[in-house]
């Protein structure tokens, strides 16, 4: 399983949130850290706060922070947000599946559960099992 970009991004916010807790980071911030497009982490860390992950404030002195404990939030419960719109193939979407071989298909249910797995086991770990911290500088 491959997954997103968008994904990938807000698991690497949450972590690094959770590696301060108390102090707000400023998308510009955790953008230039990890050398991604400003404007594509503003959107991830949008749906974050849409869904209560984190808490965010405008102005001096803002940005974000993780809005329950890390060890509150189960990873799988961020892929299944972050990832929503995905499918893991063609005919997981509810419309418009042109795949001919829907009808006698013996692939899709194995990887539903293949998919239901992947998740599960995300869903063994929380955030506070992969707080991220950078190296200090010398």
């Amino acid at each position: 399983m491959r997954l997103t970009t968008f994904t990938d991004f807000g698991l690497r916010a949450l972590m690094r949130l959770a590696g301060e807790p108390t102090r707000a980071f400023s998308t510009a911030e955790l953008a230039e850290e990890f050398a991604v497009s400003r404007h594509h982490l503003a959107k991830v860390i949008s749906v974050l706060a849409g869904a209560g992950l984190i808490a965010t404030r405008r102005g001096g002195g803002g940005g974000a922070i993780l809005a329950r404990p890390a060890d509150q939030i189960r990873l799988g419960e961020v892929v299944r947000l972050l990832e929503a719109d995905q499918v893991l193939v063609e005919c997981f979407a509810p419309s418009g599946n042109l795949c001919t071989l829907t009808p006698r298909c013996r692939l899709k249910a194995r990887l539903a559960r293949a998919e239901a797995a992947f998740l599960a086991t995300l869903d063994e770990s929380t955030l506070a099992d992969c707080i991220y911290t950078p190296a200090e500088k010398v």
